[in-house]
C-alpha cells in the first residue's frame, strides 16, 4: 500500500455505531468448515470460542449468542438458515457502560468480568436477550431489529453473584426468570432459584423462591439452566459437573416452583466430546429438536456443537445411543431439516480493511477510548499508539488490543502493516493473547529497527515479559515522508504467526510477503480467563507524553 503525504482519516471511529448493513457477514472459511457438503454434518459446528451458546428461531431464521465477558463490542449475534452454517451479523452491547457499573470501570481489562452466559429469547416482536453480570446483578437488552441498533440496556435484578438467566413468557401471561449463583461472588454455588418478572421482563417483582439445589454429592455445579415450556410442564436445561468435564440434566415438572424431577440427558460417554452442556434447545419448522452447546477445548475456547435432540417419555434426550435417556455427543450427523439448503457459511475471519466500520471478528479488551483508531475507506485501519498504564505489569494491563477468536485447530494468520514509530521504545506487532501470550513486534531502537518476540507466562499473575529474541530490521522497506514539513519513516513490515494443532505457535516476518524468516522460539497459546486464546494487533508508545506513533494495517488474512 501507498500512502499519500497527508491521509485523510474517516471520522468514523472505530469504536462507533455498527451500521451491519455496510458487513461481509460471512465466508466460505478453508479453516474449519462443519457442513460436508453430502447432507451431513461434523462438529463442533464452530471451532471457535462462542462459549455458553443459547439460540432462538424466528420464522425460517436462527440466531445464536454467546459469553463476552470484558471484551467490546458485547454479545455477538449470530445467524443461519440450517443450524450448521453461521454467520456473524451484529452485536447487542456497543459498550459496557451499563447501569450500576461505576463509571471506567470497564476502561481497562476485566479479564473474565461482565457478560456470563446469556439467554436470547423473541417475545411480542421483539428480541431480548439477558445476562449475568457477577459483580452488579442481571441485564437485559432488547430491539425489534436485531440487525440494527439496539436499546439501551436494562438492569433487572440488581446482586452479587447472580448470573446465568433465563426468562419464561407463560401462557398466563405471567413472566418468571430463574438463574444461578456464582461461588466466586456469592459464597455458594450449585442453586437455583426462580422469581416473577414484569410483563414487560424488566424487572423482578417477587421473592426469590429455591426451585433446585445441586449439592446433593451428583449434579454439583449446577448453573446455566434455560426454561421451556412443552406440552404442560416447565423444564429447565441446565449443565452440572463443571465446565470441562460435567454433563447436561433436564428438570421438569406441573408446577413453576416445582418439584422438579430430575434426569441426566446428555454426557461423553465413550466419545472424546468432554462436558457435552450448556447451550440452548431449538425447534426447527419441520418439528424437528435441536441442541447447541460448547466443550472446553483449553487454548480454543469452548467450542459449539450440535446434537439432535428425541424425545422421550417426555425428556428431552440430546445425541445418539441413549441408555436411560442420556444420549452421547455426534461427531457426525445428518444436517437438520430446515426444508431446503443453503449456501456453505462462517463467521468472517480475514479483513481487507475496505471499509468505513471495524469488521464484526474483531473486539477490544475493554471500552474502546477516544483516538485508539479509525477505518478508512482508503484500505487500512489506522491505529495510534497508547501509553503504558502507570501500574504495567504485562499485557494483561493493556486495553487497547485489537483481537479475534482463534478460528480452527490449525491456521496462519498474516497482517500487512505500515508503522510511522516516532520514539525509541515504540512498538506494533502482532500477538497471541491468553494467560500467557507472545508477541511479534516493530519495535523503535537507537540508530533504526528491530523485529521482536516477546513472550510472558502466568500474565494474570503478573508474570514478567521476557525478550526472546532481537533481530536487526535492515531489509524493510522504509519511506520517508514529509508531513507539514515534518519527516516521517514509514516502514512495511509483514507479520505471521502460524498455530499448528494443539496451539502451538511459530511466528515470522517477511520484508516482501513471499518469503517469511522464523523469529525466537515456538510459543504454546493457553487460554484466557475463561475465553480461549485470541489473535490480534497492538501499537504502543513507550513512555508518556511522546509523539504518537502509529500503523496502518492493510490487511489480515487467516488460512490453512
Amino acid at each position: 500500500m501507498k500512502l499519500p503525504n497527508i491521509i485523510k482519516l474517516s471520522m468514523a471511529c472505530l469504536f462507533g455505531l455498527l451500521n451491519t448493513t455496510m458487513y461481509s457477514y460471512g465466508q466460505a472459511s478453508n479453516t474449519w468448515v462443519a457442513d460436508q457438503g453430502d447432507g451431513t454434518y461434523k462438529n463442533p459446528i464452530l471451532h471457535a470460542d462462542y462459549s455458553d451458546p443459547d439460540v432462538i428461531s424466528v420464522g425460517d431464521d436462527y440466531y445464536m449468542t454467546a459469553s463476552s465477558f470484558n471484551s467490546v463490542p458485547g454479545l455477538p449475534i449470530l445467524h443461519s438458515k440450517d443450524l450448521v452454517n453461521w454467520s456473524i451479523v451484529n452485536y447487542a452491547l456497543r459498550d459496557l457502560t451499563l447501569e450500576g457499573v461505576p463509571e471506567g470501570f470497564f476502561a481497562k481489562p476485566q479479564h473474565g468480568k461482565g457478560v456470563w452466559a446469556p439467554c436470547i429469547r423473541y417475545h411480542k416482536g421483539e428480541y431480548l436477550i439477558y445476562w449475568g453480570d457477577p459483580d452488579f446483578g442481571i441485564y437485559v437488552v432488547k430491539t425489534k431489529d436485531i440487525l440494527g441498533r439496539w436499546d439501551n440496556p436494562i438492569l433487572v435484578l440488581p446482586g452479587k453473584g447472580r448470573i446465568d438467566p433465563s426468562p419464561l413468557f407463560d401462557d398466563d401471561g405471567k413472566v418468571y426468570l430463574t438463574h444461578a449463583w456464582a461461588g466466586s461472588r456469592a459464597y455458594f454455588n450449585s442453586v437455583m432459584t426462580v422469581c416473577e418478572m414484569n410483563e414487560e421482563g424488566t424487572k423482578v417483582i417477587s421473592e426469590e423462591s429455591l426451585i433446585f439445589d445441586g449439592n446433593d454429592g451428583i449434579n454439583h455445579t449446577i448453573e446455566g439452566g434455560k426454561f421451556y415450556k412443552r406440552d404442560g410442564y416447565y423444564y429447565l436445561l441446565a449443565p452440572a459437573g463443571g465446565v470441562a468435564m460435567g454433563w447436561q440434566i433436564a428438570l421438569r415438572s406441573k408446577n413453576v416452583y416445582g418439584p422438579y424431577e430430575v434426569k441426566r440427558v446428555l454426557d461423553q460417554g465413550k466419545t472424546d466430546i468432554n462436558g457435552p452442556h450448556q447451550g440452548g434447545l431449538v425447534q426447527t419448522q419441520t418439528d424437528e429438536w435441536w441442541f447447541i452447546h460448547f466443550q472446553d477445548k483449553g487454548p480454543y475456547g469452548r467450542v459449539a456443537h450440535l446434537q439432535p435432540v428425541h424425545w422421550k417419555d417426555g425428556w428431552p434426550v440430546m445425541g445418539i445411543n441413549d441408555k436411560d435417556y442420556c444420549g452421547e455427543p455426534v461427531t457426525t450427523y445428518r444436517k437438520p431439516d430446515v426444508g431446503e439448503t443453503y449456501s456453505i457459511m462462517t463467521p468472517v475471519e480475514s479483513d481487507e480493511f475496505n471499509t468505513a466500520k471495524l469488521g464484526l471478528q474483531w473486539q477490544w479488551h475493554a471500552n474502546p477510548q477516544q483516538g485508539w483508531g479509525f477505518p478508512s475507506v482508503n484500505g487500512y485501519l489506522r491505529m495510534y499508539g497508547q501509553y503504558y498504564p502507570e501500574d504495567y505489569t504485562n499485557f494483561w494491563d493493556i486495553s487497547n488490543l485489537l483481537l479475534q477468536k482463534f478460528p480452527a485447530p490449525k491456521f496462519n494468520a498474516t497482517l500487512k502493516l505500515t508503522a510511522v514509530l516516532q520514539n525509541e521504545g515504540d512498538q506494533a506487532g502482532l500477538i497471541i493473547m491468553g494467560w500467557d501470550y507472545s508477541y511479534i513486534a516493530l519495535r523503535k531502537i537507537m540508530g533504526g529497527y528491530a523485529i521482536v518476540q516477546a513472550a510472558c507466562q502466568d500474565a494474570e499473575q503478573k508474570g514478567e515479559e521476557k525478550l526472546l529474541a532481537t533481530i536487526p530490521a535492515k531489509k524493510l522497506n522504509t519511506e520517508v515522508k514529509y508531513n507539514y514539513q515534518t519527516r516521517l519513516e514509514l516502514t512495511d513490515v509483514y507479520f505471521r504467526v502460524d498455530v499448528k494443532d494443539g496451539a502451538m505457535c511459530q511466528f515470522s516476518y517477511s520484508s516482501d510477503g513471499k518469503k517469511f524468516d522464523s523469529v525466537g522460539a515456538p510459543f504454546q497459546a493457553k487460554q484466557g480467563k475463561w475465553i480461549g486464546a485470541k489473535v490480534g494487533m497492538f501499537i504502543l508508545n513507550k513512555t508518556d507524553k511522546t509523539p504518537r506513533s502509529w500503523m496502518d494495517m492493510d490487511w489480515f488474512r487467516i488460512d490453512k
